[in-house]
């Protein structure tokens, strides 16, 4: 085949006549489910937004969408050919971003998610190196569990995020760079009556109140896991929150202990973010999260600015270094 035999081959699609007009009204119509609501959305009628999915089946051959009483459903084709008309846009869209890179220097706006340890000894100074180097560049921060961030991540409403990819969520649409395992610490007010005994037990400290996350919670998982493995009983009492700030408040009231990242606890312990009024107990030292990472969309879409950042993360963050958090 000769090379303008195989560029015709190619470019099928396009000799046929296909118009970016049926790729933006295909891509609305997988998200709304209905011709009307989609043709509203790229503004154009009903009966043209119809005519150009007709002549849009003809060009590929096949039906690719049925209708039913609320609307249409799209067939396996209709699916094909709409992932790839989002995906044609998406990378236009990025191709101008890269333009506008390259005539007036990165920018834009780069949404990072991360559960609660990186966001202190990760995230923090990272969002000061970057002030300093690419000052046009905006970020966004939303720290949250893995569960909610690889929900969003998956939504575009993150670029990426630091954290795991939840149990039970199928790992095909993430790319995870590892970084380590999370040492965790139980965190309590800096004159809790076990901060004066030496040698400290783990079993000591289960007649305490402890403040976790809800159940089923990673960290929670882990520290009601290592208990056990330890042969012994959980703790009577356990109050259930997935809020650090009131974690942390809570343990500087009361007697109750928390596990915590280590970061978390030595963030507010060395800057005196509490007073100095925390502790953290000299048991359990090998009691540890397992790995997290910088977790990315497979096809790994990102702008200009998203990717300058996401390459000084990875730069700052070399294999083996410790982690810092449960999400």
């Amino acid at each position: 085949m000769s090379q303008a035999e195989g560029l015709n081959s190619q470019n099928h699609l396009v000799r046929k006549g296909l118009k970016f007009s049926q790729l933006r009204l295909l891509a609305v119509l997988r998200d709304t489910g209905q011709i009307g609501a989609a043709a509203e959305q790229v503004g154009m009628t009903q009966p043209a937004a119809s005519r150009l999915m007709a002549q849009l089946e003809e060009m590929i051959g096949t039906p690719i969408f049925t209708r039913h009483a609320r609307g249409v459903s799209l067939t396996e084709a209709g699916h094909i050919m709409a992932d790839q008309a989002v995906r044609t846009l998406r990378e236009l869209d990025l191709s101008q971003e890269r333009v506008v890179q390259a005539i007036q220097g990165t920018r834009g706006l780069v949404r990072i998610g991360s559960v609660t340890g990186p966001s202190l000894e990760l995230i923090l100074p990272l969002v000061r190196e970057i002030r300093v180097l690419s000052p046009a560049v905006e970020i966004a921060v939303q720290v949250d569990t893995s569960n909610k961030l690889a929900e969003a991540l998956l939504a575009r409403e993150l670029d990426f995020y630091v954290g795991r990819i939840p149990d039970g969520v199928h790992a095909q649409p993430f790319a995870v760079s590892d970084i380590g395992d999370e040492p965790i610490g139980l965190v309590v007010r800096a004159d809790h009556p076990l901060t004066r005994i030496d040698p400290l037990s783990l079993d000591r400290c289960l007649d305490y109140d402890w403040v976790m996350q809800p159940p089923g919670g990673l960290l929670r998982r882990t520290a009601e896991d290592y208990i056990l493995s330890k042969g012994l009983r959980l703790p009577r009492r356990v109050l259930g929150t997935a809020s650090t700030l009131f974690t942390l408040a809570l343990v500087q009231k009361t007697n109750a202990i928390a596990p915590l990242a280590r970061a978390v606890a030595e963030f507010f312990i060395d800057s005196s973010g509490l007073g100095s009024r925390l502790a953290t107990l000299p048991v359990a030292p090998d009691l540890t999260v397992k790995t997290y990472g910088i977790v990315t969309r497979q096809e790994r879409d990102l702008s200009p600015a998203a990717e300058t950042i996401l390459a000084t993360l990875l730069r700052r963050c070399s294999p083996g270094k410790d982690g810092v958090d449960a999400g």
